[in-house]
């Protein structure tokens, strides 16, 4: 599988919680569209196969990103948070 960026990675997140975000409040079928269309690019990226294995691997892969910036350690992370 090869790793997106974390720039990529993080419009992915952002676009699913639009979707599932307008498909929660007003259904439509162009919001289904949407938040399958999301959820498919998601987890296309992670390698997963559902929604809530697709959001696991993105928060890890975060968490590996994070742990790899130089000069940022944990303390600072929960500071900003």
């Amino acid at each position: 599988m090869l790793i997106p960026a974390e720039k990529e990675l993080r419009a992915a997140l952002a676009r699913f919680a639009h979707a599932r975000i307008e498909h929660d409040v007003r259904p439509t079928g162009r919001t289904s569209r949407d938040l399958e269309d999301s959820t498919y690019t998601l987890c296309v990226m992670t390698g997963a196969r559902t929604a809530e294995q697709a959001l696991r691997a993105a928060d890890a892969l975060l968490e590996q990103y994070s742990a790899n910036r130089p000069g940022i350690s944990q303390a600072d992370e929960t500071l900003a948070a």
